[in-house]
């Protein structure tokens, strides 16, 4: 637990370089994982989480001091930092992999966060998307908030900060509603869709992005191993789909039921 001091919010927010979600999808001949030559772009949860770090600071004005944008990828991944910074982020971090290397699985983004974290000791909240559109895995907020020891508000739909006394309240959505969490910072906070609406970054946002400063590292400067533990066997479309057909009546729907092979219980 290493909150600042002085009563000023350091905000760290982490995105990833994925798969534009207009892209279709389509396994790459080798059928170890999707095709990669399309577009790309910021993964859609981590740009809310990146309106959400700027909406905090028009909130609560000079109570946050910084916003700092994080991204693991190979150096394209750049693009996605320069989009952040556009949005409203100070400054950025670039941890920069080989282009032919693996995406990095979650927990080996989270222990590369948390070293992030141990070497900017003054951050005291992150906030990132419940999950990224290419694995959908849904793993790092989780992992990182278990590593460092610090709070967690997962799926939230609502943030409110009180910087005097390091306390945030979230409404996170649950199955069927909402569940509201009163949190001691340092904390994690990933977004659900319902949190906000990301804004367009403006022309004059987007030039002065480029004069903002991206620290670049590498996984062996903060001491972590990005190896993959799990091993991608076989990647393959679902089937597709066959057209369905009218019956004429409740016995012949039950009779082409039991010829496709469903029996009762």
């Amino acid at each position: 637990m290493r909150p600042s001091p002085a009563c000023l919010l350091n905000i760290l927010v982490p995105v990833k370089r994925a798969v534009d979600y207009a892209v279709k999808i389509r396994v790459n001949p080798q059928q170890t994982g999707v095709d990669l030559n399309v577009k790309h772009s910021m993964n859609p949860f981590d740009e809310i989480a990146v309106e959400e770090a700027v909406r905090i600071r028009e909130k609560l004005k000079d109570e946050v001091k910084s916003i700092k944008a994080v991204t693991i990828g190979p150096p394209k991944s750049v693009d996605t930092l320069r989009t952040a910074l556009a949005m409203g982020a100070d400054s950025a971090i670039h941890v920069e992999i080989p282009e032919s290397a693996p995406s990095p699985e979650p927990l080996g983004v989270a222990k590369t966060l948390r070293a992030i974290i141990d070497k900017n000791k003054e951050i005291d909240l992150v906030i990132l998307g419940k999950q990224a559109i290419d694995d959908d895995a849904g793993q790092t907020g989780q992992m990182l908030a278990g590593l460092l020891g610090w709070s967690q508000a997962t799926f939230a739909s609502k943030v409110d900060i009180d910087v005097v006394n390091k306390v945030a309240t979230v409404l996170r959505e649950i199955d069927g509603g909402s569940e509201q969490l009163k949190c001691r910072l340092p904390l994690i906070i990933t977004t659900d869709l319902r949190l906000n609406e990301p804004r367009y970054a403006s022309l004059p946002n987007i030039m002065k992005a480029k004069k903002k400063p991206i620290e670049k590292l590498k996984p062996t400067d903060l001491g972590v191993d990005l190896t993959p533990i799990l091993e991608t066997l076989k990647v393959t479309e679902p089937p597709k789909r066959v057209g369905g057909s009218k019956v004429g009546s409740v016995d012949e729907l039950v009779a082409k039921l039991k010829d496709a092979g469903f029996t009762g219980v």
